[in-house]
């Protein structure tokens, strides 16, 4: 029957069901979970209604009475602010910070002071360390390459260092010049570092601790997944104290706490005749610039890639694009104790309220937040049921358009056929 939590936030009462928690960074997931979710702006609202259905269908046809989702909406955003004068209430924070797993929909970026970004602030708020981002290519998909299908990778990205820190300062304002004083004070005649005075000057921290915890995620991925390789993505040849120390400690993790399950790529050419021995996952790093040529180039060659926040911040936009875009881009933020999973797209508030807009980033995501749940069997039916329907050309207009002979379905015609198909 699931616990009685008599509480409510934003005004909203919570539904009957079970917390999820943690255990070692893992969720342990009871039958009926209470799930927060956040509907979205702009087109949100049509992609959430649809998303829901499909994922209680599959919950259903995998698992009967057994299992069930207890959907409870949290506010953030546009709604959140019409209702409660806030772009993200303390509430929505407590409650996602009770239940623990939430899933969302695309958020408007507030204009004018306060918030920067909600989702850089549900990020930091959470430290949600782990931006996860699979790419792969369903058939039927239109793309700009020759061969999508050779493009499987997952993308992690480090969520809360590097560029997402946001330590920067405006040209010209008193911390700025303080920050090139103090730069310009150190070394000797032939060291010292000169930057202009009219610079807006911003801080770019990678620390040894936010980088291991990253790899990690990355290498108990791989092994979890029976995957071949690692990759480890920088810019150390130029930034070689914050990029390539990224690098450096990523070999150092997985010498250390991985070393009878993964081998370097240094290893493997001098000890093994440049193939990884059996059993054994392959580390290896490739210069950022050198990583884009070879997701197009070569990508059947990657697996995993782990990545400095500004890196992947491009990388998994240029990959969703090999794929067929945003539209179909699943993603998550994880850490410790608290995972959200997200639609990747923006809001498109010229779409919303027409029931048109191709849901299949929310979608993918939910697939994302049932595997983390450890309910694979659900995932599999919205995965296979989603493949078919892009298959039998039965799509939004978005891929309607630029697939011949294709049917345009409205958004909550796209779910019923996922259904159907499952």
């Amino acid at each position: 029957m699931g616990q009685v939590i008599d509480k409510t936030y934003n005004g909203l009462k919570v539904p009957q069901g079970e917390k999820i928690t943690f255990k070692d960074g893992k969720p342990v997931t009871p039958a009926k979970p209470i799930i927060p979710f956040i509907e979205g702006d702009g087109t949100g609202r049509d992609i959430w209604k649809a998303s829901q259905r499909v994922f209680d269908a599959a919950v259903e046809k995998a698992y009967g009475a057994d299992r069930k989702i207890a959907w409870f909406e949290v506010l953030a955003g546009e709604k959140a602010n019409n209702e409660t004068k806030e772009w993200l209430p303390q509430d929505t924070i407590e409650a996602l910070k009770e239940f623990g797993v939430g899933i969302k929909g695309p958020l408007t970026t507030p204009v004018g002071g306060g918030i920067r970004s909600l989702n850089v602030a549900l990020r930091q708020i959470f430290d949600l360390y782990c931006c996860v981002r699979p790419v792969r290519y369903f058939e039927g998909v239109p793309t700009p390459v020759k061969h999508p299908e050779k493009l499987n990778v997952v993308i992690y990205r480090e969520n809360t260092e590097d560029v997402y820190s946001g330590i920067e300062y405006v040209a010209g304002s008193p911390e700025a010049k303080k920050l090139i004083e103090l730069i310009e004070s150190f070394g000797n005649e032939k060291t010292k570092k000169t930057i202009r005075q009219d610079s807006g000057i911003g801080i770019k921290p990678i620390s040894k601790f936010g980088s291991q915890r990253l790899v990690r995620r990355a290498i108990e991925h791989a092994l979890l997944h029976n995957l071949k390789s690692v990759t480890l993505v920088h810019k150390g040849n130029i930034q070689k104290f914050t990029e390539g120390a990224f690098k450096d400690w990523g070999y150092q993790l997985a010498e250390e706490e991985f070393a009878a399950k993964t081998i370097s790529e240094e290893k493997m050419w001098a000890d093994h005749d440049g193939k990884a021995p059996a059993g054994r996952l392959l580390i290896q790093d490739r210069i950022a610039d050198s990583m884009f040529q070879q997701v197009l180039t070569r990508p059947d060659e990657y697996s995993v890639l782990a990545t400095t926040n500004l890196n992947g911040d491009y990388l998994s936009d240029a990959c969703a694009a090999q794929v067929g875009g945003l539209g179909i881009a699943p993603g998550a933020n994880i850490g410790d104790n608290c995972a959200i999973f997200e639609a990747t797209h923006g809001t498109a508030p010229k779409y919303a309220d027409k029931d048109v807009i191709n849901p299949g980033s929310v979608i993918l995501s939910g697939i994302m937040m049932l595997e983390y749940l450890g309910w694979s069997e659900a995932a599999k039916l919205i995965n296979d049921g989603f493949a078919k329907t892009i298959l039998n050309k039965t799509v939004t207009y978005d891929l309607e358009r630029m697939m011949p002979g294709a049917k345009k379905v409205k958004t909550s015609e796209f779910a019923s056929h996922i259904i159907e198909n499952m």
